[in-house]
């Protein structure tokens, strides 16, 4: 039996695409600005103040449940990451994971959206979402250098990608789990579509919704030690250096510190949604 050449048709699929050169420009541009004005804002704020900062955020977040655990473990946390030197490149990785969180969740959102509304979406966006969640993360950094070089803004490209189906799929979810009976009843009042999804739909589905970005989140975060193969500054750059001088200290400090991050972001993120900030 012939073998496909499917290879040679991606290849010929990538070079078609290259000759739209000025757009991927464009988007790396564009990427590289919100990357930036992110990682200015982090670089502005002494040290000390970022941690009081963060600390009195997570605080208001956390104000009902008295959940005061997370606080102590915060900011001992930080503490750590700047006593090790890390506080930089720990900024560098927020940034990359708040760049690539936002993004998957402007374009996830409406999709999942689009997709509870529409059974003609729905049936195209499932087995895409199934796609870019199974596809090893290693093979997305292909296109993404091909395309937008090397650096941040393949690492957040890279990112989105590997992070969005969740956002995807629990919108699409907490939409179609709102109650008939509910849309009925706005119907019978004269509720606009409109009106129906953003006064009854979206505030239903809210926690169903946080918990997809929660995973997304964590998804992104999950590629930084990858997206640092391709450029991409952070915590992970630090793993990976670590491993290749098997370096098994600094390796473990840093990963360490990526823990740290992990279970912040994902406790703040859990805290928004049961508190209903």
């Amino acid at each position: 039996m012939s073998k496909l050449p499917l290879a040679q048709w991606i290849d010929a699929f990538v070079a078609w695409l290259n000759q739209f050169e000025g757009f991927f420009y464009a988007i790396t541009n564009f990427l590289a600005a919100i990357v930036n004005a992110i990682q200015w804002v982090f670089d502005l704020l002494p040290i000390p103040l970022f941690i009081v900062v963060i600390v009195g955020g997570t605080w208001w977040v956390i104000r009902h449940s008295k959940r005061y655990g997370l606080l102590i473990f915060e900011f001992l946390g930080l503490l750590y990451i700047w006593n090790q030197g890390f506080w930089r490149d720990m900024t560098q990785t927020l940034t990359l994971v708040l760049t690539a969180s936002l993004i998957a969740i402007i374009i996830g959102v409406p999709l999942g959206i689009w997709a509870a509304k529409s059974r003609t979406v729905a049936m195209i966006v499932k087995p895409l979402m199934d796609f870019m969640q199974t596809m090893p993360a290693f093979v997305y950094l292909i296109p993404a250098v091909a395309f937008f070089g090397i650096g941040m803004v393949p690492g957040v490209v890279a990112s989105v990608i590997f992070a969005m189906p969740p956002t995807v799929r629990m919108t699409q979810l907490g939409i179609h789990q709102v109650s008939d009976e509910l849309i009925e009843a706005a119907d019978s009042f004269g509720a606009t579509p409109w009106q129906k999804l953003f006064k009854v739909q979206l505030p239903l589905a809210k926690s169903t919704i946080m918990a997809g970005i929660n995973q997304s989140m964590m998804l992104a975060l999950s590629m930084v030690v990858i997206a640092s193969m391709i450029g991409a500054m952070g915590l992970g750059t630090k793993v990976y250096f670590a491993v290749g001088r098997n370096d098994a200290g600094g390796g473990f400090a840093a990963g360490l510190a990526i823990v740290i991050v992990a279970i912040i972001l994902d406790r703040v993120t859990q805290a928004l949604n049961r508190n209903k900030v």
